[in-house]
């Protein structure tokens, strides 16, 4: 026994070394999302137009599901892409306006154009929360079914809607591209 307690220090020494060896070789911008490949977390909001939405409401088709606030500079820089998918019909997109006013997110949708389906308003963050939202922006890709596959942290780009995207969406059309 006494042998075991003089080498339990380098025992433990050695695991923490592999286990901190292991961290080196993560990816640091990879935020895990508990949601991908299973179905959107159930609702009942309004919104930022005052109307009553429920998932029923959600597209029947692949769709984009934006995080965005009036607040967030960053959903500025992503905003003309999604103006552009919504002006070429290429796919839905439903905005979640995350711990926002109503007020600001109509002002500011007034100012900069709505691209959105509709935009849920998600003044006190707990639709947020059961998505998993870091912050605004992220973007979520969801199937047909109803179902999450894809979610991006940061702004959404001409490059990252083209890199990203557009290669998942295929994936999901058994192949075929926009």
């Amino acid at each position: 026994m006494t042998r075991f307690v003089f080498f339990l220090p380098v025992i433990v020494f050695f695991a923490l070394a592999v286990l901190l060896w292991q961290g080196l070789f993560l990816d640091t911008k990879a935020l895990p999302s508990m949601l991908i490949d299973k179905p959107m977390p159930e609702f009942a909001l309004t919104t930022v137009d005052g109307e009553e939405v429920t998932n029923v409401d959600l597209p029947d088709q692949i769709f984009l599901l934006n995080i965005w606030g009036s607040y967030c500079l960053p959903c500025l820089i992503e905003h003309p892409t999604f103006m552009r998918l919504a002006e070429e019909g290429e796919i839905p997109v439903v905005g979640v306006n995350y711990r926002d006013r109503q007020g600001l997110a109509v002002n500011w949708l007034g100012e900069n154009g709505n691209p959105f389906e509709f935009s849920i308003l998600d003044e006190s963050g707990r639709f947020g929360i059961d998505l998993g939202v870091y912050g605004a922006p992220e973007t979520y890709l969801v199937d047909s079914d109803g179902v999450i596959r894809y979610r991006h942290v940061s702004v959404l780009d001409e490059s990252v809607w083209r890199e990203e995207f557009i290669p998942a969406i295929a994936e999901l059309r058994g192949g075929v591209s926009l």
